[in-house]
């Protein structure tokens, strides 16, 4: 794959040195030994990039990455990542996978960044959309502070320019970020899960009706579509005119962290290479052929131990609906 274009790029703003901890009968307030420890140069949009290689697809990353550590890249076989050395460290995350037990994660906040670092990871991010020819842009993950104001960083250039290029984009974020975003109705695609989805409408999600309607709110204010991971109960995919529900089997769970980078992975490996002849979901891409690699994809991940997806063998089959049951009960309900 090396020198080869892609059609879609990624750009991680925060991201993380991923340390997993893979722990038997672990005791609470206690000390423990972990029976094994894997690191990953990990983050959504690395997540996303990396699950892309698997299908073939070289999705060159961008990545703002602290300088103290020269040898993670190669460390943590991250050579498809496009780097932007900044100075400082990076953040670690620490995940505890307990067998045949809950993941627990901690994450550290996101490392602050320079102005011009931040201009320089925007002007770097254009440029590789250019260089490839790319039809999707993926940004995902925390948003990091500018040190010389205290702000979150500006998507605001990056949208722009990137609707001046015609390029589509995915945005994968959470909390006042996910609020903030969707209203301004920049984003082609946006990815909340349930709980992140109540909480930017405001009110409960019950059943997959209630998930429709909550993810409508966010076609008005100009996302096309809306791509709601429920956990158990797979994904709704919702534009302005349809609502598909993809799902699998139930299989079992190892680790679930990156399962949604690893669906939005799915979701853009089918749509590149499935393009939308007759656009019947008027958004200009095949959301159901999306979707259903989407569920496969994730189901997959959740197989996994690492917080990467590693294969994309055997997947199990998806199901379909083009017309979703609106008053079946979620599995896991969301609060807002």
């Amino acid at each position: 794959m090396a020198g080869s274009k892609s059609p879609i790029v990624t750009l991680t703003p925060a991201p993380t040195l991923d340390r997993t901890y893979f722990v038997k009968n672990l005791v609470e307030g206690g000390v423990n030994r972990a029976e094994r420890v894997g690191e990953e140069l990990a983050g959504k949009g690395i997540n996303v990039s990396r699950g892309l290689h698997l299908a073939k697809i070289p999705a060159p990353g961008i990545v703002p990455i602290g300088n103290a550590d020269p040898g993670v890249l190669e460390r943590t076989g991250s050579g498809f990542l496009t780097p932007l050395w900044v100075e400082g460290t990076l953040r670690v995350s620490t995940t505890v996978v307990e067998y045949d037990g809950p993941t627990t994660k901690i994450n550290e906040h996101p490392r602050p960044l320079k102005q011009k670092d931040w201009d320089a990871v925007v002007e770097l991010t254009v440029k590789t959309v250019q260089d490839n020819d790319a039809q999707w842009l993926v940004v995902a993950g925390a948003h990091p502070e500018i040190v010389e104001t205290g702000e979150v960083i500006d998507l605001h250039p990056l949208f722009d320019k990137m609707k001046q290029l015609g390029v589509k984009v995915v945005l994968d974020t959470s909390g006042p970020a996910l609020r903030y975003w969707a209203q301004q109705g920049k984003a082609t695609v946006m990815k909340p899960n349930a709980h992140e989805l109540a909480e930017c409408v405001g009110r409960d999600l019950e059943t997959i009706g209630d998930v429709i309607d909550a993810a409508r709110q966010l076609n008005d204010w100009g996302v096309d579509c809306v791509m709601a991971s429920l956990g158990v109960d797979g994904i709704v995919a919702i534009t302005k005119t349809h609502a598909i529900h993809a799902y699998t089997a139930p299989v079992k769970v190892i680790n679930t962290v990156g399962a949604g980078d690893s669906t939005i992975a799915g979701f853009l490996s089918a749509v590149t290479a499935h393009p939308a002849e007759a656009d019947d979901f008027g958004v200009g891409f095949d959301v159901a052929e999306g979707i259903a690699a989407a569920v496969q994809w994730g189901a997959a991940k959740v197989q996994q131990p690492t917080s990467g997806l590693h294969s994309i063998e055997n997947l199990v089959e998806a199901h379909v609906e083009l017309i979703p049951d609106r008053s079946r009960l979620l599995g896991e309900p969301a609060k807002a």
